[in-house]
């Protein structure tokens, strides 16, 4: 089985967790293909049909992104917007992602504790990842869940080291 990892961060070169993620995933071989569509993409626009291609020849899909005022980065959606179409995602005549694996890969500057219900900002990272999860149901895929990282702001290089492996073992279990 193969896995497409689509990141989206606009300043990666910049980037502590991400760059960390993106260079452990580049090592793994065949089974994953690493994406990122900032660089591919720098003016905005998006080759759908490559894009779609891509997609079709991957069995499992994470998207990898910074939590961006509690949402995506904007190429992200727009990448969603354009990709995901009538015809291709869904509809009557489209299905190209029903059954595969979608997950999520996220790192967050706050303390965990702010994204609980009683927290700072009242709401978990399920909650606002919601219209991620939504669109995977919608598309007839299967949501796996999101591999997290809070704290990205003050996290150590051992704690780094072990979310790293962590994020590694969950893209790995997607094979099971």
């Amino acid at each position: 089985m193969s896995t497409l990892v689509i990141i989206a961060h606009p300043d990666i070169s910049n980037s502590t967790i991400n760059k960390k993620w993106r260079d452990a995933l580049s090592k793994e071989g065949e089974s994953v293909t690493v994406h990122e569509i900032y660089p591919e993409y720098p003016h905005g626009r998006i080759d759908v049909e490559k894009e779609q291609q891509l997609i079709e020849s991957h069995n499992h899909i994470i998207f990898q992104y910074p939590l961006y005022w509690y949402s995506s980065p904007p190429l992200m959606k727009q990448y969603l917007d354009e990709v995901f179409t009538h015809g291709w995602a869904y509809g009557s005549k489209g299905n190209a992602l029903a059954d595969k694996k979608i997950g999520l890969a996220i790192s967050i500057g706050s303390v965990a504790e702010a994204y609980e219900p009683e927290g700072n900002v009242k709401f978990t990272i399920d909650q606002l990842v919601s219209p991620m999860i939504a669109t995977t149901r919608f598309v007839k895929a299967n949501y796996v869940g999101a591999h997290k990282l809070y704290s990205a702001f003050t996290i150590t290089p051992s704690q780094l080291e072990d979310n790293t492996q962590a994020y590694l073992d969950f893209v790995r279990q997607l094979d099971n």
